[in-house]
């Protein structure tokens, strides 16, 4: 991790950018950021007993190219911090993108974020005689949360609340846990499990089913309006000198293509109102040993610009829904954990500002991607970074 006074450049050649003298120094850039060596991003081999607990039947270890946007200036709860984000991905001109927003942003003394909640939930549905019973159930649980807490409550999961809601004869029980730095999935599975199974017993009811409502790695519109996870928002206000000398766009521009895309999104009638979130997301996710699967939640969002008195740009992204942690899974092993030390967020203590450097990440990739669909450059930009062509016959 980099102070703010301590902004990295990350080394570029003009002549072979791809040449081996050029990816040691950027390895050595993440060392001195990780301030440790990184012997697997180096490319060393992982012992296979590490993957112990995470997969069954291994055979090896995928190889997915990993690249570094940034620099970036993140005003976290924890401090403020310049960082690098390790992005593994195998699409031409991504990182190049989000290390454009980066730029730009910066430019106007960085972005603040902040996780505004956290609870991941889950939500097991109980099914009774008839209404008045599945209302009769759910009018029980009333001051319960202590009560059905006591059964589950571990280190990293504790029961916040208890919310039933009655869908005809069936009771749905929304049950949010507070998980530390852990995503806590298996932690909370356990628990609903346990805690569906006391309710049935109290009250009587006919049949449960732990994954009865099942919003896990889907799009949902629950995870827009409530949030799932850590919900986090980010903003940044960036001077229209800076807009207009690194992404060549006036401030004007964005805020009349983010209505045009509103409308459409609204048409669409999405959850996901940012235009490429999942790409970052993805990308980091997949970096830092998270489970990727989930970004079909973390990318649900929206994205807002507009203008200030000054004339610059207002921009902000609004992530309700991101389901990231820094201990358990795969976070401790191999490259996720030398990523997740590049960014010093790896461990107890890590995972909002993880989330915090995401919600930011998100809002540097938008705003360039927006800026070059204004300038007409999206194109251009893939066929001249994005050009591993397969060769003829193969």
């Amino acid at each position: 991790m980099a102070g703010a006074d301590a902004t990295p450049r990350i080394p570029r050649s003009a002549e072979d950018d791809f040449a081996p003298a050029i990816v040691a120094e950027r390895l050595r850039l993440c060392e001195r950021l990780a301030e440790r060596p990184l012997p697997h991003l180096a490319g060393a081999p992982v012992p296979p007993a590490e993957a112990r607990g995470n997969i069954e039947n291994l055979i090896g270890f995928a190889q997915v190219p990993v690249g570094l946007a940034g620099p970036l200036t993140v005003d976290t709860a924890a401090e403020t911090r310049t960082v690098c984000v390790p992005m593994a991905t195998n699409e031409g001109a991504m990182v190049a993108s989000y290390s454009r927003g980066m730029k730009a942003l910066s430019a106007g003394g960085g972005v603040r974020a902040r996780v505004l909640r956290e609870g991941l939930t889950q939500s097991p549905v109980l099914v009774y005689d008839d209404a008045a019973a599945a209302t009769r159930a759910a009018e029980g649980l009333a001051g319960k949360t202590a009560e059905l807490g006591a059964l589950v409550e571990s280190r990293h999961g504790r029961l916040i609340e208890v919310r039933p809601q009655v869908l005809g004869r069936r009771m749905v029980l929304c049950l949010a846990f507070a998980t530390g730095d852990a995503i806590g999935i298996n932690m909370a599975a356990r628990a609903a499990d346990a805690i569906s199974a006391e309710v049935e017993r109290a009250t009587g009811a006919r049949a449960r089913y732990v994954h009865g409502e099942d919003v896990e790695k889907r799009a949902n519109a629950r995870a827009l309006v409530e949030g799932r996870g850590r919900s986090t928002v980010a903003d940044a206000v960036v001077p229209r000198v800076a807009l207009e000398a690194t992404l060549r766009v006036a401030p004007e521009e964005l805020i009349a293509i983010q209505r045009t895309y509103a409308v459409g999104f609204a048409h669409l009638g999405t959850q996901n109102w940012l235009v490429q979130a999942a790409n970052g997301l993805a990308a980091v996710l997949l970096a830092c040993g998270q489970d990727v699967a989930y970004v079909t939640e973390c990318a649900t969002g929206m994205l807002d610009f507009d203008a200030t008195a000054e004339g610059d740009l207002y921009a902000s992204v609004t992530l309700p829904s991101l389901l990231v942690g820094t201990v358990g899974g795969g976070s401790n092993k191999g490259t996720a954990a030398e990523c997740l030390d590049v960014l010093g967020v790896r461990g107890e203590g890590g995972a909002n500002t993880l989330a915090e450097i995401l919600a930011a990440t998100v809002l540097a990739g938008d705003l360039s991607l927006m800026a070059s669909f204004c300038t007409h450059e999206f194109v251009a930009a893939h066929e001249r970074l994005g050009r591993n062509r397969p060769e003829p016959g193969r």
